[in-house]
């Protein structure tokens, strides 16, 4: 049991430093984003919005996807196909239950859902202040200048 929690936080390691590197990216658009004098920020902000999303999400899939690799080098899988449908709904926490883990794997489906649940969670919590940047830029923009 201790092994197979040891191979789950190894995995869920490396999904973090993934999103880690997804997020950092992002980050970097954002700032390059703030620094610009936008004519519609309306649509600016969007089409930012856009690519985050469509970004962090491309991350959430890699992140699936180390999973789905592993059952299947484990055998823990029958192929590729059904373990990525296993995983995608593992690390996304909707649990249909038509595929399941042999039984000494089991603990590392578990780990994959804390894993998908810190990571999405943390993909929100960026969306909030990526929100939060936008906020605050329409509020300068629309400010008088002092006199």
């Amino acid at each position: 049991m201790l092994s197979k929690l040891l191979i789950a936080w190894c995995l869920m390691s490396l999904c973090v430093a993934l999103h880690a590197t997804g997020v950092i990216s992002a980050i970097r658009w954002v700032r390059a984003h703030t620094n610009t004098d936008s004519v519609q920020p309306f649509w600016s902000w969007t089409w930012l919005f856009i690519r985050i999303a469509g970004w962090i999400i491309l991350f959430h899939l890699i992140e699936i996807t180390v999973w789905a690799l592993f059952y299947c080098w484990t055998g823990a899988m029958a192929d590729l196909q059904s373990a990525l449908y296993f995983s995608c709904v593992t690390y996304t926490t909707t649990g249909y239950g038509d595929l399941v883990l042999p039984e000494k794997w089991r603990l590392v489906g578990g780990v994959e859902a804390l894993t998908g649940i810190l990571m999405c969670g943390w993909s929100t919590g960026f969306f909030f202040t990526v929100v939060g940047l936008m906020m605050a830029e329409r509020r300068m923009m629309e400010e008088p200048e002092p006199k």
